[in-house]
């Protein structure tokens, strides 16, 4: 136990030399590294590619081994994320919160470990589509990570955040701005927890997500660009969505009595693909807009000067497994294609004019699996089924870049997706004898037909994670109870 305790103080005092030199409240623009693709880069590439960026913060959403170890000592600061399915054991149980912090991050920080500095305790756990499911597991949840927090002498340099959604807080007017009347209390626990820590509030903000559920939503009030839809709130004028709902968070915090409370944007951003209005002109126009926007550090009318702490870009790589569930455009958030080539132009303040790509993808060959020319297209939509059901047919969609192409186009780009996510298994590409293979290249226009890429370096997962810790964490807290008790 001496040896323990001897080996946390001297970690500690690394990590406050640390924070010396790298002050917390320097304010930066990050991005969300998202791992759920069928197409995984190594995450020693992905890791390259932020530096060459100069991306010095970003946030991951689980505790992926394979994602932390290259994290070490690249100096770059982590927001380490916990699902929300882990918050009804980790609520309960002190001794889970003390075995999850040991493994996932005691285990990569101290001298040329990772820089974690946040960790996010579940992901939008308040979203009003969840019914209540994890509001009353948050703070719990918090209170003993606090706890492990201290006892592992890391509690002064790493904080506990919650990220919220903004549909956390609701208004017609900004200055009105207050949390659903369901969260009130919790809210008020949370910010006094967050204040008393030291810790900033975190609030996921999505315009475009705005655009796409309201049909009457000013589509130039989303952008930075000006508007002919301005909301006029007193003295003050909004001509864009971004400060409208961000003002509207400090307004539910002034009613708390906090009013200065730091902020932090932890995801926002404009999907590429998808859907109808997701596509890479408005994607730049987007984030360009939001980088100037924020990093002319004019603030926000009731934030004169005093932008947010910290912004994280949703995303830095698409993720062509995700969920299609809320539309096709969630897999195609990233600033970068799933290879990590840049879609377009982008100054992200850093010292950069435009972005990098990814140096020497390892790529499969040039092949690509289309449909055959003497195809009976009456014959094939059981086939499509089967692809798009496990591959990524998103671009499709109504909306989407490869939509115009054709149903002939479709089929082959249906046939391609899944022909690469069998890594060019050339069974794959049979379909009862509907489909072929071919050397040349069948993009058309804006619809690029992918090429999968070897560089994977792990076949590790999001689900394979949770699924180990399900089944560890029980007889781990089983071994951590018995031994208690021999002592």
């Amino acid at each position: 136990m001496l040896e323990g305790r001897l080996l946390g103080g001297a970690v500690m005092m690394w990590l406050l030399a640390w924070r010396w030199v790298i002050p917390m409240g320097e304010s930066a623009i990050g991005v969300n590294w998202g791992t759920v693709s069928f197409h995984k880069l190594n995450p020693s590439t992905v890791v390259d590619l932020l530096k060459d960026n100069k991306i010095s913060k970003v946030k991951v959403f689980e505790a992926e081994p394979e994602v932390l170890k290259p994290l070490m000592g690249s100096g770059i600061q982590v927001m380490l994320g916990i699902p929300n399915g882990m918050l009804a054991l980790l609520s309960t149980s002190p001794t889970a919160a003390d075995l999850w912090l040991r493994q996932n991050v005691s285990a990569y920080i101290g001298k040329h470990g990772a820089d974690i500095r946040y960790i996010a305790v579940g992901n939008e756990p308040f979203l009003t589509s969840y019914n209540g499911e994890y509001q009353n597991l948050v703070m719990p949840a918090i209170l003993n990570l606090q706890q492990s927090l201290v006892k592992a002498n890391l509690a002064s340099y790493i904080k506990l955040v919650v990220p919220c959604n903004a549909d956390a807080y609701e208004s017609s007017l900004p200055s009105q701005g207050a949390f659903r009347p369901e969260l009130t209390q919790i809210m008020t626990q949370l910010v006094q927890f967050l204040n008393s820590n030291d810790a900033p509030f975190v609030v996921n903000i999505y315009p475009f997500l705005s655009l796409y559920d309201n049909k009457d939503f000013p589509q130039d009030y989303a952008f930075f660009e000006g508007t002919t839809h301005p909301v006029t709130d007193g003295n003050n004028v909004y001509t864009n969505a971004f400060d409208g709902n961000y003002d509207t968070l400090v307004a539910a915090l002034t009613k708390l009595g906090y009013g200065q409370m730091p902020i932090i944007i932890g995801e926002i951003g404009w999907p590429s693909d998808g859907a109808i209005g997701a596509n890479i002109s408005a994607a730049k126009v987007f984030n360009q807009g939001l980088l100037s926007h924020v990093l002319n550090n004019k603030g926000t009318p009731l934030r004169p000067g005093a932008p947010p702490m910290d912004i994280y870009l949703f995303s830095l790589l698409d993720e062509g497994a995700k969920s299609i569930l809320p539309g096709g455009f969630e897999r195609h958030w990233g600033i970068f294609s799933f290879d990590g080539q840049a879609k377009y132009p982008l100054d992200l303040g850093l010292g950069n004019k435009e972005l990098k790509n990814v140096k020497n993808v390892q790529y499969l060959p040039p092949r690509w699996c289309v449909a055959s020319p003497s195809i009976d297209v009456q014959n094939v939509a059981n086939h499509m089924r089967i692809a798009c059901s496990v591959a990524d047919c998103t671009t499709l969609g109504y909306g989407g870049s490869c939509n115009g192409i054709g149903e002939k186009g479709n089929i082959s780009y249906a046939f391609n997706s899944y022909y690469q996510f069998q890594m060019q298994d050339s069974r794959s590409c049979n379909f009862d004898g509907l489909g072929m293979i071919t050397f040349r290249d069948p993009s058309v226009g804006d619809c690029r037909f992918l090429v999968g890429v070897t560089d994977k370096g792990s076949d590790s997962s999001v689900s394979q994670t949770r699924y180990q810790w399900s089944v560890l964490l029980p007889f781990l807290i089983i071994i951590q109870i018995i031994t208690s008790f021999s002592l």
